[in-house]
């Protein structure tokens, strides 16, 4: 690369960091307005009334298979293109209730506990975002998937992201949903305080209590609000599959110590893949300045949706919305 290509081209990236920093500063000490959220073109309720999740006899669609030394629990549903499905710290598979039954209809549906969460045991190898991205590739190869549309919330956007950028021959379409990465960079500046943050938002304190326990308002609240906009709203079943799963995963810490510093952003214009970016306006987790970074970075390639009274997972809290939104995008 020519001297003056290079320098232009470290200029950019150091304009970009700056911005980026900015913005999250900003937005932290309350000197920034939230951006607007994106309108609603359609019914936006808060939760799912009716979850079809509910009737399910999920151990029909329960499966294992060893990959890479690690033996991983999955679910399958349905025939047609690939789409997969990957959860975030504290998650398993089950973060994705409200969309399996929906895009089985007309996708071939795999959500997967990433080793280390849910029913999946800790591997042989270090936990890292480049392994986990390493594993989810042979994990496709195993089930004979050449390519698909990945889709991950949190660190699981995170490793999509890594996919998409190192095995871009691989992914169809990529979904980034309040996708860890951005945050997690500059973590490396202040990593003590950045890992007691998320640990605290991240691991529900619902853990400790029973089922019967977060029928309780103010239980259900202090126990998932980190995570959740308005955790109060939604329904107690819905909560309790999506995070006891996760209870006491192993690979949680070691997950969340990888991200830090792991610095992915001077790649993110290597995607070329048409990439979908949901977020929640007030997730607490992964604020919403990263989106916007993330649709900058990425260019014109990627189109970005921003949901009013969101938190971190808007395919759980806005199911409604997330689903008919994903739907377009996977049929564009």
């Amino acid at each position: 690369m020519p001297a003056t290509q290079s320098t232009r081209t470290g200029r950019e990236e150091l304009g970009r960091i700056v911005s980026d920093t900015r913005a999250a500063v900003a937005l932290a000490t309350g000197r920034a307005s939230l951006p607007d959220p994106t309108p609603a073109d359609g019914p936006d309720p808060y939760g799912n009334p009716d979850p079809e999740w509910l009737g399910v006899d999920w151990g029909a669609y329960r499966r294992e298979v060893d990959v890479v030394g690690a033996r991983v629990n999955y679910v399958e549903m349905g025939e047609g293109p690939p789409v997969v499905f990957v959860h975030g710290l504290s998650g398993a598979w089950q973060n994705w209730l409200e969309q399996i039954p929906e895009f089985a209809r007309d996708h071939r549906v795999i959500a997967l506990d990433l080793p280390g969460f849910g029913s999946s045991p800790m591997p042989p190898w270090d936990i890292s975002v480049q392994g986990y991205g390493s594993f989810l590739r042979d994990f496709c190869e195993k089930l004979g998937i050449d390519h698909a549309a990945i889709v991950g919330n949190s660190l699981g956007g995170f490793i999509a992201t890594e996919v998409a950028i190192a095995e871009a021959n691989r992914v169809d379409r990529l979904v980034l949903v309040s996708a860890a990465g951005i945050t997690w960079a500059r973590a490396r500046r202040e990593p003590a305080a950045m890992l007691a943050r998320m640990a605290r938002a991240t691991t529900p304190l619902a853990f400790r209590f029973q089922l019967s326990g977060i029928r309780r308002p103010r239980i259900r609240q202090a126990a998932f609000q980190g995570v959740f906009h308005d955790p109060n709203t939604l329904r107690r079943e819905l909560l309790w599959e999506s995070f006891v799963p996760a209870l006491e995963a192993p690979a949680f810490y070691d997950s969340m110590t990888s991200l830090v510093g792991y610095d992915i952003r001077h790649r993110l214009e290597e995607i070329e893949d048409p990439t979908l970016i949901v977020w929640g306006r007030n997730d607490r987790v992964v604020p919403v300045p990263a989106a916007l970074s993330y649709k900058r970075r990425i260019g014109d390639n990627a189109e970005l949706h921003i949901f009013d009274q969101t938190g971190h997972v808007p395919q759980m809290e806005r199911p409604v919305r997330f689903n008919r939104l994903l739907s377009g995008f996977l049929a564009s």
